[in-house]
């Protein structure tokens, strides 16, 4: 009899890692790279991260899983102020003055024009008859310069609600709403602040979707007196 040839028994079918591991393994590689390679490699891998980190929070993904924010509800908002625009005007944006006004939501986004960035921007101008109702200021943060958030202002938050440009990073770090690795640019993070300057809600997400209706839904929650 002749002896039946053999066969390598099937690989089992790979799942492939998770989509959000991906542009996450891939980020961590190149700043492991970046730390160890010759300095003009070592330039042009750093000069790519920025790029990649907002890419993947722009497609809403994250580099670690979700967790809630940083700031836990019942702490003291940090005061700011810096310079913003609304419309397409400039000014100068001060929390304490608007919480007199009423409750704030505060949201963090990477960068502006992007896609997951823009999407975002126009629900919350959507969205402002419903906090106006309510009496909230809404304020977008991120790390663009002035003259970009004047564009931004007008062409996606569509004149609805402020922007403020965080030249220093300032406000990113003392909300802790930096990106992890690119601390230049902020993580997508929402807060809503009462009027006595206390976090009353946060919600850290990649994704866009939820920021509106979560922090709406916290404002409605506040009781009228606190509004």
């Amino acid at each position: 009899m002749t002896p039946s040839r053999l066969r390598p028994a099937p690989r089992p079918a790979s799942t492939g890692p998770a989509r959000s591991a991906v542009p996450a393994v891939a980020t961590i590689a190149a700043a492991s790279a970046a730390s160890t390679a010759p300095a003009a490699i070592r330039h042009a891998v750093i000069g790519l991260l920025p790029a990649v980190a907002v890419s993947i929070a722009a497609a809403g993904l994250t580099l670690s899983p979700p967790a809630r924010a940083e700031l836990a509800v019942g702490e003291a908002a940090p005061t700011f102020a810096i310079e913003a625009a609304l419309g397409g005007e400039p000014f100068r944006f001060d929390l304490a003055e608007a919480l007199k006004k009423g409750p704030v939501v505060l949201y963090f986004y990477p960068k502006a024009f992007t896609t997951g960035c823009t999407l975002e921007a126009n629900a919350f101008a959507e969205a402002m008859g419903d906090y106006q109702a309510l009496g909230a200021t809404v304020i977008g943060v991120s790390g663009d310069d002035i003259d970009t958030l004047r564009r931004f202002s007008v062409a996606e938050c569509r004149g609805k609600f402020a922007v403020g440009a965080d030249h220093d990073r300032s406000v990113m770090k003392a909300y802790k709403a930096t990106m992890p690795l690119v601390d230049s640019y902020a993580k997508r993070i929402s807060y809503v602040i009462s009027p006595d300057a206390k976090i009353v809600f946060a919600y850290e997400s990649g994704s866009y979707e939820q920021h509106v209706p979560r922090t709406l839904a916290a404002v409605k929650a506040l009781k009228p007196e606190a509004r």
